[in-house]
């Protein structure tokens, strides 16, 4: 029972808990004792609190015996990236530099809404520091290896989300999203990633990344990312960019037709090198989705001609460099270099150099809204590479010389505020997970959704036994 319940998805424990062949404390119990044994070696979860998670399951059991839950995901485990915050525990954004010792006193968002749909919150997940690159390491935490090849990264920066949901430590996970890191690791860790519409799930404190961010679920199953979606999906007065409650059921959206849909696929978004295996199952992916009866077709956006790639890493790096100002020079030294040096790169640009990249965002944005008026989805690899070896920053081209093109899709959604959701598409020769990212145009979170809903029911990822 304890192998059945830490691979259940959401949906699968609750209909255990409601027919009383399972119950939340078991569950729970079962995820705390795997993770005992796999937590070591994946170093996916940096904090597990076990104590008031137990007393919450307790709560969620007594309600399910009473017929009296508070949502669909009434007592599943769910585990928090650790740049969002949480009451209680330090929110150390994977920081030396951050100071443990303040109240904590408050739940971002996200984590209050679950907390009131009765979800048990036991553990947070690992990320790289301040969320600034696309791997999970840091000075603080150490390295987060990936289930499917401990010698691989999991992805970044939500990768401690990432690998725990794989790996049957929790069902449900949540993780930001600034340039894609949300769908990062959903790619390499073959998992399921939604970043919403800007503004659909509302944060707080704000994120350094600024407009970039975007807090999302990240699963094993679309149907639980809907699940996820039905209650963390709502405005808050502390984010004055959320949007208005939309009322939208994305469980119930799921089973909406797909047939006839006008789609788009692009498999690169300029010149940059693609892993031809990426390359061939997202293409075999496309293929699927025109026997599900879509209408498919190889398309070029016009973006303007303007340097999506350029645009990202002026706005990126302006928003790191103020990690700098939120420290003393004496506790800079505290701060993994890497982060560092991408701090010290942003302050070098002028306000004319960003309010220039604002411009062209635009531009890159209109692009965008045009091509997915013409579109309902864009097809597209969710990363231009499967995961590769722990220890970099980039994989090696032929060459040998870095590929710092390897994440080329998924920032331009930031940037645009287009929901955009990564989900498997099949294995590589080597065993390693690929990732289709689907997108919508504004507020079609429920599109994107119903989308990789039918594909995940037409082409499961056969998940073999996890070297974790």
């Amino acid at each position: 029972m304890t192998s059945d319940l830490t691979r259940a998805t959401a949906a699968e424990l609750a209909a255990l808990y409601r027919k009383g062949k399972a119950s939340p404390v078991e569950a729970l119990k079962a995820i705390l004792a795997r993770a005992e044994t796999v937590n070591p070696r994946l170093n996916a979860l940096c904090l597990i609190d076990a104590e008031p998670a137990l007393k919450a399951a307790t709560a969620s059991e007594k309600r399910w015996k009473k017929g009296e839950t508070l949502s669909a995901i009434d007592g599943v485990p769910v585990s928090i990236k650790e740049l969002v915050r949480v009451k209680g525990w330090p929110t150390l954004m994977g920081s030396k530099a951050v100071d443990p010792h303040q109240p904590w006193t408050e739940d971002a968002p996200a984590v209050q809404r679950l907390r009131e749909a009765g979800a048990v919150i036991f553990a947070q997940s690992t990320s790289p520091e301040y969320g600034h690159k696309g791997v999970t390491e840091s000075p603080l935490r150490g390295v987060t290896r990936n289930p499917w090849d401990l010698e691989r990264t999991s992805g970044g920066s939500s990768g401690g989300a990432g690998a725990a949901v794989v790996a049957g430590l929790g069902p449900l996970a949540i993780g930001t999203d600034g340039g894609g890191s949300i769908r990062l690791p959903a790619s390499f860790c073959g998992i399921v990633g939604h970043k919403p519409t800007f503004g659909r799930v509302a944060a707080w404190p704000p994120s350094v990344n600024g407009d970039l961010a975007n807090t999302g679920p990240m699963t094993r199953t679309v149907e639980d990312c809907a699940l996820m979606m039905n209650v963390i999906a709502r405005p808050d007065m502390r984010d004055p960019t959320s949007l208005p409650a939309d009322d939208v059921d994305y469980v119930k959206k799921l089973d909406g037709k797909v047939k006839k849909l006008k789609v788009g696929l692009v498999l690169k978004f300029g010149d940059h090198h693609l892993d031809p295996e990426v390359g061939a199952l997202v293409a075999k992916a496309a293929r699927t989705f025109e026997k599900l009866g879509c209408e498919v077709e190889e398309a070029t956006p016009d973006l303007g001609g303007v340097d999506g790639r350029k645009i990202f890493g002026i706005h990126w790096l302006c928003f790191v460099q103020r990690v700098l100002q939120m420290f003393p020079p004496e506790k800079h030294a505290l701060l993994d270099p890497t982060l560092l040096a991408m701090a010290r790169d942003g302050a070098k640009y002028s306000s004319a150099d960003l309010v220039a990249a604002m411009a062209d965002r635009r531009t890159l944005s209109l692009g965008w809204n045009r091509f997915l008026a013409a579109y309902d989805l864009l097809l597209c690899p969710t990363l231009a590479v499967p995961a590769f070896d722990v220890g970099r920053m980039a994989p090696a081209l032929a060459d040998g010389t870095p590929n710092t093109q390897w994440s080329p899709y998924t920032h331009h959604f930031n940037l645009s505020r287009h929901p955009s959701a990564s989900v498997p598409c099949g294995l590589t020769k080597s065993g390693l997970p690929v990732g289709l990212m689907i997108t919508a145009g504004h507020y079609r979170d429920a599109l994107v959704l119903r989308a990789a809903h039918h594909y995940q029911a037409a082409a499961p990822l056969k998940t073999p036994a996890l070297p974790a």
